[in-house]
């Protein structure tokens, strides 16, 4: 890890605000930039101010004592901000949990953060040990409540936006918003999609659009809020690689959007939620969960100018 990707990130340098987030890939990218995962920083020196730091960082490095023997600093690791956000998506709330052998910092990553349970497998030692109940692990639980982090207030984004990605030949990112991990200030957090838009490729940071919106139509189709978010946690979990599809109802003509605990298992047999029709999806993969989005980013590609990409996190996939 490079130097430069460690933020000491000071709150007293900050009275104007500081929030963070669990950063991944783009679900929707047509630009020529880095790809960004980790936890993305937004800082304001003022109330109301410009950002004075918003990148993303691979670690953050908080002053923080824990005890009285510990060196005052607290960490925030980019694998667990971007497990915070999978299970945050899905509405799972995060938990401490410590090794009972060897006390490290126990973290549930990709199936295990959108399912509670009680045995976990120390990442630190290797043994398995049990918890006082069922949870989800994760060490930014600790770190939020030493920082007295509250609840989120999320209200929906104000504004809309219509446009076409002709328009922005350096190309196109696209976010679903997320629960931050902490939110320092003192209004409310916009819910909605996050749009990077830029004008020429050498850019770099968006001239055309940086915004969270409340209704994007991009090129005459409107992006839903809920199935972007959705597939921005799916395509962070390695065990879902290839089963996040687009599902038609052979019935209705519908597209099929799977939702609770659907929304992060492949099942075999879908039932529309506007006729009723149980069915499967076609093809070798049988096990599938449903998303409109994912054929949706296919549809805007064709009429990209730049090449649509793939970037993926690399994560090891871990389930049962």
């Amino acid at each position: 890890m490079a130097p430069e990707d460690t933020l000491d990130l000071d709150f007293s340098r900050y009275p104007g605000g500081i929030a963070l987030w669990g950063s991944v890939p783009a679900v929707y990218d047509t630009t020529n930039k880095p790809i960004d995962r980790g936890i993305h920083v937004h800082a304001r020196l003022e109330k109301g101010g410009e950002k004075v730091v918003d990148r993303t960082y691979r670690k953050l490095r908080i002053p923080l004592a824990k005890d009285l023997l510990s060196d005052g600093w607290a960490e925030v690791d980019e694998i667990d901000a971007i497990n915070y956000m999978v299970s945050a998506v899905f509405g799972f709330q995060t938990i401490t949990v410590n090794c009972t052998y060897c006390g490290f910092p126990h973290l549930d990553r990709d199936w295990f953060a959108v399912h509670a349970h009680r045995r976990h497998q120390c990442h630190g030692c290797g043994k398995q040990f049990s918890d006082n109940g069922p949870g989800v692990g994760n060490p930014l639980a600790t770190v939020r409540h030493m920082l007295g982090a509250q609840k989120p207030k999320l209200v929906p984004a104000k504004k809309k936006v219509t446009f076409k990605q002709r328009d922005f030949p350096g190309g196109v990112q696209i976010w679903g918003s997320n629960p931050a991990i902490l939110w320092t200030s003192t209004r409310a957090e916009e819910d909605g999609i996050h749009v990077h838009a830029f004008k020429t490729a050498d850019e770099e940071m968006p001239s055309g659009l940086d915004d969270t919106f409340t209704e994007v139509v991009i090129d005459g189709m409107v992006l839903d809020a809920t199935h972007v978010r959705a597939f921005m946690a799916q395509s962070a979990m390695p065990h879902l690689e290839g089963r996040v599809l687009d599902l038609v109802c052979p019935g209705c003509g519908d597209h099929h959007f799977d939702e609770g605990e659907h929304a992060f298992t492949p099942h075999i047999e879908h039932r529309c939620g506007s006729c009723g029709l149980c069915f499967c999806a076609r093809g070798q993969m049988k096990k599938t969960i449903a998303n409109p989005f994912a054929g949706v980013r296919h549809a805007l590609a064709k009429l990209a100018p730049n090449p649509l990409r793939n970037d993926k996190l690399g994560l090891r996939p871990e389930t049962i």
